[in-house]
């Protein structure tokens, strides 16, 4: 016995709404409108191809340019590109990177926990660093780092306002490299420390309230919990300033360190072949931006585990 009012149902003669089971729908065309006689046609994107043209011979006519230009020198760049004082001026700039990185960003942590803490004062500080720094040109920091035995003859620790019990020489202690790597170390800081306070506040806070009424301990929470998931957006910001910062290093060569740009003007300078040696300068940083992006890469993937299926 049926329980509703619907009428029963044949499977030969099929649903009261729809066709008999097992057979295909078919819809005749409306004879006042004939859309089963039209041809489905894809979208034309006519400019789209005039861009793709126009844009294939921009490319072609630069490529004839470097490949059949003479002006390029490329035996002079081939024969620079590996040269032995070539190789030591870029491991010098790598160095430069590691330590300036390494640096900034463990002064970076440091100071985006002082701008999240609950202390007013800490905040205060924290955030007048970073704006101290972030306001004034780096190519200032690095001279002024590189000028201060003008200020201060020697640097005492000891007692605040007091003795002191050992002392400096800072003419000595702040060489070129010494205050090339303060600099940027320095300068680096104030930016890690806004990248990684984003990244720690993107992290949900009903995450934290759960974690604290299960009784995990603060130290746990922040490794196990709020860095995780953290370094997803603090790692794209992170690797831009560490490739930013590769290629800022040039700047030191107002400090007549020998990094790579400052060791392409003296090798051009002498032999006077400005443009191949500029090349030499351009691959390098090629080369090495991109391998710093394939790093990127890889790191970004093993934190997206859990986020990306």
């Amino acid at each position: 016995m049926s329980l509703t009012s619907d009428p029963p149902i044949d499977p030969a003669a099929g649903t009261p709404d729809g066709p008999p089971a097992g057979k295909a729908v078919t819809k005749a065309a409306d004879p006042g409108t004939g859309y089963g006689e039209l041809t489905v046609v894809p979208a034309r994107h006519p400019w789209r191809r005039v861009a793709i043209a126009v844009t294939a011979v921009l490319v072609a006519q630069f490529i004839n340019g470097l490949v059949t230009n003479p002006g390029w020198e490329w035996d002079v760049f081939a024969q620079f590109f590996s040269a032995p004082v070539i190789l030591t001026a870029v491991w010098l700039t790598l160095q430069l990177t590691v330590y300036g990185t390494v640096l900034g960003f463990a002064l970076g942590i440091v100071l985006a926990f002082m701008r999240l803490s609950a202390s007013p004062f800490l905040r205060t500080v924290a955030y007048g660093y970073i704006w101290a720094f972030r306001s004034i040109p780096l190519i200032v920091q690095l001279l002024f780092w590189f000028n201060l035995a003008y200020l201060y003859k020697e640097l005492q620790f000891g007692i605040p306002f007091g003795p002191g019990f050992f002392t400096f020489d800072t003419m000595n202690l702040f060489g070129a490299m010494s205050a090339a790597v303060l600099g940027l170390a320095l300068h680096q800081a104030a930016y890690a420390a806004e990248i990684v306070r984003g990244g720690v506040l993107a992290v949900g806070s009903g995450q934290l309230e759960a974690a604290s009424a299960l009784g995990i301990p603060k130290l746990r929470q922040l490794r196990r919990i709020v860095l995780p998931q953290a370094m997803r957006s603090i790692l794209p910001n992170a690797a831009n300033e560490i490739i930013s910062l590769f290629k800022g290093t040039s700047i030191v060569s107002v400090m007549a360190i020998g990094e790579l740009f400052h060791q392409v003007q003296v090798v051009y300078g002498r032999s006077g072949r400005v443009v191949p040696l500029l090349m030499v300068a351009t691959a390098w940083y090629i080369i090495l931006t991109t391998a710093l992006s394939i790093i990127q890469y890889y790191v970004e993937r093993h934190y997206a585990k859990g986020a990306v299926r």
